[in-house]
């Protein structure tokens, strides 16, 4: 007999401070005598949990590694409510969102790992609450907030005309999100809100980073950890991208976390 599939894991909502929903997902039990806390998985920008950390094997990495996760759709992004006003993406608001996941699940500490955008709001969330990170894992990120270095004109000029020519990075970034179906006035309005948005985890918070060795964005993270005192692991090969995949990435989160 062909085994049951399994049963599949119900989107729950947390409420954020501003009235946004966030969609949520909890998979595997902590036991009362397990000493290692839940792990949050933020994805980066134009994703969702699902094609960051389920169709690339992380979920069950950790599952299979005995602990248990929390996945969130960042507010814009898959189950997630999605506003279009720029000033619904303020990182202190994407970290107030973290929290109210944090709070509605019933986790009182976690380990982050978190990739590319994902690290500015696992920033957000350790400037409001710092109690909650035990650990953090920070991937595909350094100290330069790529939307920062966009003029939003030009931005809101590509997405309305659809002309990417003599644009290749933000072809490279929009283009696949809006072939996929997101709404380009969504988009606009996270590189807004998020523009700029710093990186900064208190120093008592054990920190890793992870990138790619032909990933461009996180450029200076070399110096960046060693600023922080903080381990670099460098996977060769890959860009920013397929880094998500490799397990180098996940066996080193999953040490680094243990």
């Amino acid at each position: 007999m062909r085994p049951a599939a399994a049963a599949p894991v119900p989107t729950l909502y947390a409420e954020s401070a501003d009235g946004v929903l966030i969609g949520y997902r909890l998979r595997g039990e902590r036991s009362t005598d397990d000493p290692l806390p839940p792990v949050l998985l933020v994805h980066g920008f134009a994703s969702n949990a699902a094609v960051t950390w389920e169709n690339t094997g992380w979920v069950q990495a950790l599952a299979e590694a005995g602990r248990a996760v929390i996945t969130v759709d960042l507010r814009g992004h898959g189950d997630s409510d999605k506003p279009i006003d720029g000033g619904a993406y303020a990182p202190e608001l994407l970290g107030a969102d973290l929290l109210a996941v944090l709070d509605s699940a019933g986790a009182g500490q976690v380990d982050v790992i978190g990739y590319s955008m994902g690290n500015r709001v696992t920033s957000a969330l350790a400037e409001l609450a710092p109690e909650r990170i035990r650990r953090v894992v920070i991937g595909g990120a350094g100290p330069d907030e790529l939307f920062a270095s966009w003029d939003l004109d030009e931005v809101r000029a590509v997405l309305a005309r659809d002309d990417w020519a003599g644009h290749p990075l933000i072809e490279q970034v929009l283009r696949p999100a809006i072939d996929a179906g997101a709404d380009r006035d969504v988009l606009f309005a996270v590189i807004e809100g998020v523009a700029g948005a710093p990186l900064a985890i208190p120093g008592d918070i054990p920190t890793l980073f992870v990138a790619g060795e032909n990933d461009p964005v996180p450029a200076g993270v070399q110096q960046l950890a060693l600023d922080w005192g903080a381990d670099l692991v460098t996977i060769p090969g890959r860009d920013h991208v397929s880094t998500l995949t490799a397990r180098a990435f996940k066996t080193a989160a999953i040490e680094f976390l243990a």
